[in-house]
């Protein structure tokens, strides 16, 4: 069997690339189409000899943050791959990836981290981030129609849609009118320790995104002044780091080995955002840490409250203070081994099982 992979862009390492490195495990002999590619970032987990990219690679234009404001492009770029001769084309999608064309005989399966969340229900946002002013927003919005129109189409090329979660689940049938089976993304829960102690620090791990909401917890711990350690890279890093007082540490980027040692001492993870699945809060979990989030989206399926950890109810300092007030009253009846024997439930074995069942079965 014949088989490649079809991945957004491969210009960060997050959840979704890690989700990709455990399917070319799977198969070691299957290359990766994707439309951009940095080797500096990814060249070690994803090795250029497996890698094939767009023709969007060669312009120097596509620095670092910009690919998103080249959104026009992207769906031509990804229907100009050719996957004559394959089997089985498994796309990993966000954006464009699932927009492939396949012959007849090719089988198209589509794991979904969401549908492009900036067409759908993020564009109001997005456009605020940008600060086009009037005349750009409305521009750019005649754009996103037609990427919307083209998405939509695009959705239907899939013949095995996979969602992440039931809230992507939801998301996919809304916006795509399509039915999907739930597969969770694989957390490698063994690689964990439970040790049952902590070094007073509360932990974020993430992607330094706007829509994260890592603001909100910057700002609650300034109050507060406990100590907050922040693991993660992204354009809003400045923006974040301006604002911190000193009991707030950004360490950037980290090994998973480091990022390991830190979530197994840390005293409870927070995650201020509305995440469609969220690994690093099951990593935690698996350490027996308490989890406070945001109580939408994917993780009302990962957490449970009272017992692996807290929600607040409103993307606000006051609602998430209120939460991690308590969380802190409870912080004495969480069991460590409880919470790490529930993070079990999303292992990569299980991940593995259930998606070799999709590409070599029907």
């Amino acid at each position: 069997m014949k088989i490649a992979f079809v991945h957004d862009f491969l210009l960060r390492l997050g959840g979704a690339e890690r989700v990709l490195k455990v399917l070319m495990d799977m198969y070691p002999d299957a290359p990766v189409y994707t439309l951009l590619y940095d080797k500096r970032v990814c060249g070690e987990m994803f090795p250029p000899e497996r890698v094939r990219t767009s023709y969007l690679q060669k312009y120097p234009r596509f620095l670092p943050g910009m690919h998103k404001m080249m959104f026009p492009l992207m769906p031509g770029a990804v229907e100009r791959f050719d996957f004559s001769g394959y089997d089985v084309v498994v796309s990993s999608s966000s954006a464009y990836a699932h927009g492939i064309i396949t012959n007849l005989e090719t089988k198209h399966i589509c794991y979904y981290h969401s549908p492009m969340r900036y067409a759908w229900d993020y564009t109001h946002e997005y456009l605020k981030e940008q600060n086009l002013g009037l005349a750009g927003e409305i521009a750019v919005s005649k754009l996103l129609h037609k990427v919307r129109l083209w998405d939509y189409m695009a959705s239907s090329r899939v013949d095995v849609p996979i969602a992440n979660s039931k809230t992507v689940k939801n998301r996919i049938w809304k916006y795509y009118r399509r039915e999907s089976e739930v597969i969770y993304p694989p957390v490698d829960v063994s690689e964990f320790e439970v040790h049952g102690k902590h070094e007073g620090y509360f932990l974020i791990v993430s992607t330094l995104t706007p829509y994260k909401r890592i603001d909100l917890a910057v700002e609650l711990f300034n109050r507060l002044g406990k100590r907050l350690i922040v693991i993660g890279d992204g354009p809003d890093r400045k923006r974040l780091s301006g604002m911190a007082a000193s009991n707030i540490d950004f360490l950037g980027f980290k090994s998973d080995e480091v990022v390991r040692e830190y979530l197994e001492n840390c005293r409870a993870f927070i995650f201020p955002g509305e995440e469609d699945f969220g690994i690093a809060p099951i990593e935690a979990m698996a350490c027996g840490k308490p989890v406070l989030a945001y109580g939408r989206g994917g993780l009302t399926e990962t957490v449970i409250e009272g017992k692996t950890g807290q929600f607040f109810d409103e993307q606000s300092v006051s609602s998430m203070e209120e939460g991690l007030t308590q969380l802190l009253i409870n912080e004495k009846d969480f069991n460590a081994n409880e919470i790490a024997k529930h993070a079990g439930k999303f292992s990569t074995e299980a991940f593995k099982k259930a998606m070799k069942e999709v590409i070599e079965g029907r």
